[in-house]
């Protein structure tokens, strides 16, 4: 009897089990809800199709999604019955929602089941009051909701007319715990570095404080491939980590993420619009250019990034020595497989120095794949009289064209006309000749078969490097020759007497007016370049102590048998007869001999005609008093120097003196002085040291002024007076050229002088 019992209340039991899951059923289909709402709404193409993700519920830690689901249709357009299909395309899950109108219920109920379930529901329909004018009613029909989780891809099928397809993928709504952090970048070093802040602890807590981090490739949008290995970084003892990698490439990405499982990931690419970006040196060093398929018919590009990301474009162009050619329409069709570009290479003149060229943005990088076995035929080019000459060499028979063209950046622009020729089998050689009108810089020829079948055109361009040579080489002889030639007339000129050029041919009378070595150098330099250099007839005291060898008459009298007075009346006389020169050089000293002279009373000359018109008696004697002053410097400094700078001589003195007078004389009766001159030397003597009534009186400082002294002296440019035109302005620039070669000579004479004195008067210091 117990043991019936026993069985009777199992059984209640299961049944009671049974009931409380048939409930649980209802309720989870209880789940899904539909209403229906009328809207008004203006111009809507019907039937529409629409779905959300949101959330079917949310408890401590945990959050589910679900697909919300909306019809927007006519009223008259529903039929008897309405189909939702629902599919879960990854799990092949599929729920089907039937609508339909009651029959037996008011106009504005309706009915709807899940297909193979046998209890319906019913929903009324919310109506719409009032309704404006030209608007249009709609059923809103919202089911709500469909289960489903995140990233899934559903297709949601309308049943309609027409009928409604919609594809979509179930968002990520519910939060999930990410860390934030900073990221740092140094393009030089080629590495990141990852700075932990903080987490997001929104809804659920954060398992670990651990924070995994990795360098990837970003590969699709949804996939990224490792670069380096994963990194853990545990937040309690250090927030930041370096990581490298070998490339600098657009889709270089930087994941972080918590260590928990299915944690969402947080991606973040520095890289995308990085102006290191636009030469692409990276993208060109980690891509690789390969042959595939029988003879090579397929060539692959492949590289880290995604092809969709970069897809640069492939050309081909002939490569030269230091230069790949473009070739015009050559472009190169390819396809996205497993990640890589391919292009159909097999119609291409597979030539070894025809190459593929990728460019992206503004950079290119160029690859030779191609094996000499590949070219069946071969080409090249030879250089003729007014021509170009193409050799043809081919294995199979074919025909060829050419043309000329002119190199340039952008490709070989044709030119001309297309010269062809067709040739059989077995090797044999034939040429084509292409004249040539004009010649161009960058002239080529470019050789293609004459099948349109093929792509790609050979580019030559002859060697006119030794032609260029040979130009050069004669640009040098010339060049050379008239160095030679510029080098002759300078030596002729300088070495063989400047009298080649410039010549005086009156004589010149040099009087000096002191003793001093520094004085009596600097005249002797003058003297020596106006005979030796110049060709001029110089006389001068200090060059005529005693008469020469074998002199009878008194022009070749020294001064020491006629005296100095009796020689310099001679020798002026002479002069000035034969319109020469006198040339007095004066110095400090020559204003203390006239001081001196006047003071001893020797001669009218030396009083009131040296006085300066219209000067008062007080100036002349504060005139006086002033060169006397430099009188007495002049003594003292005088038994200051040594044997180098002794009194004038008694020479020089009486000779000076008597100079002065006949131009004193001269001034003195209406004359001017013309054959008179007044030199001094720069930095021996200044303009001021010359009394102001000898200032009519041509005066010169040499060396400055030492072409104005050789015009003055009559130096003649040869050939001056003849010719023309062009030739007298070129004789006198050349004259005037080489007045200042002879002025920088003076100069160097003088400086020479000069330093000699110094060491002679530095040796001659007695020492204490």
């Amino acid at each position: 009897m117990m043991g019936r019992m026993d069985k009777s209340a199992c059984s209640w039991i299961l049944i009671g089990l049974l009931m409380l899951l048939l409930m649980l059923l209802c309720a989870a289909d209880d789940e899904m809800v539909l209403t229906v709402n009328e809207v008004e709404r203006q111009d809507e193409n019907v039937p529409q199709l629409e779905m959300s993700t949101v959330r079917s519920s949310t408890s401590q830690g945990s959050c589910s999604v679900c697909v919300r689901v909306c019809v927007w249709m006519k009223r008259e357009d529903f039929n008897e019955s309405l189909t939702i299909t629902y599919l879960i395309v990854s799990t092949n899950d599929q729920r089907i929602i039937i609508v339909k109108k009651p029959k037996r219920q008011k106009n504005y109920t309706l009915q709807w089941k899940e297909k193979y379930m046998k209890k319906s529901r019913y929903t009324t329909i919310k109506r719409l009051h009032p309704v404006g004018v030209g608007r249009q009613i709609l059923w809103e029909l919202v089911f709500d909701c469909f289960p489903g989780k995140a990233g899934q891809e559903v297709d949601v099928f309308l049943s309609s007319k027409p009928q409604r397809r919609e594809m979509y993928v179930t968002q990520n709504i519910c939060p999930d715990p990410v860390p934030t952090f900073n990221l740092s970048v140094d393009e030089l070093a080629r590495s990141l570095t990852v700075t932990i802040t903080s987490g997001n602890l929104t809804n659920q807590p954060v398992p670990s404080p651990d924070v995994d981090t990795r360098v990837c490739y970003r590969q699709a949008a949804s996939s990224c491939s490792d670069i380096s290995s994963l990194i853990t970084i545990d937040t309690n003892k250090s927030s930041s980590v370096n990581l490298t990698f070998p490339y600098l490439l657009p889709c270089v990405c930087v994941q972080v993420f918590y260590t928990h499982l299915d944690a969402t990931r947080t991606t973040v690419c520095p890289f995308v619009n990085s102006s290191s970006n636009v030469e692409n040196r990276d993208v060109w060093l980690s891509g690789t250019a390969k042959l595939y398929g029988e003879l090579g018919s397929r060539l692959v590009w492949s590289s880290p990034c995604s092809p969709s990301e970069l897809k640069p474009s492939a050309s081909l162009c002939w490569n030269h020595t230091s230069h790949c050619t473009p070739i015009f329409n050559t472009t190169l069709e390819n396809t996205v497989e497993n990640g890589a570009l391919w292009y159909n290479v097999s119609t291409v003149d597979r030539h070894p120095q025809m190459c593929v060229r990728f460019s992206l943005q503004v950079s290119q990088d160029v690859h030779c794949p191609f094996l000499s076995d590949m070219s069946q035929w071969e080409a090249h080019v030879g250089s003729g009289l007014k021509r170009l000459i193409v050799y043809l060499t081919s294995a199979m028979p074919a025909s060829f064209n050419a043309q000329l063209c002119v190199r340039e950046e952008k490709g070989c622009v044709s030119r001309g006309e297309i010269f062809f020729v067709s040739m059989g089998g077995g090797a044999r050689e034939t040429q084509l000749d292409l004249p040539i009108s004009v010649p161009i810089e960058g002239l080529c020829v470019q050789v293609w078969l004459s099948d349109h079948t093929q792509l790609g055109r050979r580019v030559f361009c002859p060697d006119y490097s030794h032609r260029r040579w040979g130009l050069y080489a004669l640009t040098v002889l010339v060049l050379l020759l008239s160095i030679a030639m510029l080098g002759s007339l300078l030596y002729y000129v300088t070495r063989k007497g400047i009298m080649g050029w410039l010549s005086i041919q009156r004589p010149v009378l040099l009087v000096s007016s002191s003793g001093q070595s520094a004085h009596v150098s600097a005249v002797c330099s003058l003297a020596s370049i106006l005979q030796g250099e110049l060709g001029a007839e110089v006389r001068m005291a200090l060059w005529a102590q005693s008469s020469s060898p074998g002199t009878l008459d008194s022009s070749g009298a020294g001064v020491s048998e006629l005296g100095p007075l009796p020689w310099l009346y001679g020798q002026w006389e002479t002069v000035r007869e034969a319109g020469g020169r006198v040339l007095i050089i004066w110095s400090p000293e020559a204003e203390f001999y006239r001081i001196r002279k006047e003071e001893r009373g020797g001669g009218t000359e030396w009083n009131e005609d040296d006085k300066r018109q219209g000067e008062s008696e007080e100036d002349w004697e504060g005139h006086k008093e002033i060169r006397g002053n430099q009188e007495r410097a002049g003594i003292k400094r005088g038994e200051e120097r040594k044997d180098d700078d002794r009194e004038p001589s008694s020479v020089t003195r009486p000779v000076f003196r008597a100079a002065l007078s006949c131009l004193l004389g001269a001034l003195k009766g209406g004359g001017r002085g013309h054959s008179f001159a007044l030199v001094y030397f720069q930095g021996h003597c200044h303009s001021r040291d010359i009394p102001k009534d000898l200032r009519s009186v041509p005066r010169y400082c040499l060396p400055r002024d030492f072409g104005g002294l050789i015009q003055e002296l009559g130096g003649l440019a040869r050939g001056r007076d003849s010719g023309h035109g062009s030739w007298r302005c070129w004789s006198r620039l050349f004259s005037k050229t080489l007045s200042l070669w002879l002025a920088r000579r003076l100069t160097h004479r003088l400086n020479c002088h000069g330093r000699a004195l110094r060491k002679t008067r530095v040796r001659n210091i007695p020492r204490k």
